[in-house]
């Protein structure tokens, strides 16, 4: 398993981070034991988690499920593991039960620790932006937690390149602790993110973390024009988060280009899975894929990209085509 560096920090992580947003919905404890197991067996040392997981949750009393499987399985491996949750959804249904104001932060912490049954973080996130609270308050708040000990590095999810560059100009000239990572959606059918926050991200030393690398299961091989959605899929999850990956890729032309992904891999002998991770791991300034499963064989086929070998110039050639095949797209649509 290859090691690398998250940034410019000294931070060392392995090029697949183990993504755990099943656990607690489509996986129960004893799945979600299996897949911890395997992915630390195979030599993954980097974990990525969120206190509103597990996704399609049906009410807020689910959320922080995730959390509390992991704080289980943890015990007596903590030390050789590098742990990252995030913070910012609804836990509750109160206004100050979301978001990224100190108030929330504080507490969002603290039951992240618990549950976790840790006493410090590794790397504290960022989930969403939040346009209700200034950068700075949530800066200085991620900020005294680094002081505090609690937090080592911060990082964000799902903020576009000029927020993250504005909030590390503000850390800088505040003295607060920089933001370290991005973690964004990127994989063959989408690379929206190639326009500007991956040369922010390189330009200013800041690890990339990407999530979805098999498009919501798209890349998988199992999907197609004629496909149906399944319940229990990413596809048929309830609380609208079967609809919200609808959203995202089952559109027509997406099909399409699943299906010629698919024709080439069967002709190149090359597993769609395996190959799709590891397209995302070989591109500029990515640190880490985040994989995940709702079954322990299904993270088979992902970990393997570990021991690939890089895809040739010819076949990443053909592989642009299918995202260059696609209408555009917002970066967060």
């Amino acid at each position: 398993m290859e090691i690398r560096s998250l940034g410019n920090t000294g931070l060392k992580v392995t090029s697949l981070c183990l993504g755990t947003m099943t656990f607690g919905n489509q996986a129960d404890k004893k799945a979600s034991f299996e897949i911890l197991d395997k992915a630390y067996d195979t030599g993954v040392n980097f974990i990525d988690t969120s206190d509103v997981y597990p996704i399609g949750r049906q009410s807020h009393a689910v959320a922080g499920a995730t959390e509390s499987i992991i704080g289980e399985w943890l015990q007596g491996k903590r030390d050789k593991l590098v742990l990252a949750t995030k913070c910012f959804g609804a836990m509750g249904p109160g206004p100050n039960e979301k978001g990224l104001s100190r108030k929330h932060i504080f507490t969002a912490v603290e039951d992240s620790l618990r549950r976790l049954k840790t006493d410090y973080l590794d790397l504290y996130q960022a989930h969403q932006f939040d346009p209700d609270t200034p950068i700075d308050e949530t800066l200085r708040a991620m900020g005294d937690l680094v002081q505090q000990g609690k937090v080592r590095y911060i990082g964000i999810s799902n903020w576009r390149a000029w927020q993250v560059a504005k909030a590390n100009g503000i850390a800088e000239r505040k003295n607060y602790a920089r933001i370290v990572s991005v973690q964004p959606r990127y994989n063959l059918l989408f690379r929206m993110i190639e326009e500007d926050l991956v040369p922010m991200a390189l330009d200013e030393g800041i690890g990339i973390m990407t999530y979805n690398p098999l498009a919501g299961g798209m890349l998988s091989g199992r999907y197609g024009k004629n496909a149906r959605i399944e319940e229990g899929t990413r596809f048929g999850l309830g609380n609208n988060s079967g609809v919200f990956y609808q959203e995202r890729y089952w559109k027509e032309a997406t099909l399409d280009a699943v299906d010629r992904y698919r024709v080439w891999c069967e002709e190149q002998d090359l597993n769609p899975v395996t190959t799709a991770v590891k397209w995302v791991t070989q591109q500029s300034g990515i640190t880490s894929a985040i994989i995940g499963a709702s079954h322990p064989e299904q993270l088979d086929a992902s970990l393997q990209a570990a021991e690939m070998n890089a895809l040739t110039q010819q076949q990443l050639a053909w592989l642009d085509g299918l995202w260059f095949s696609l209408p555009r797209r917002s970066e967060f649509s």
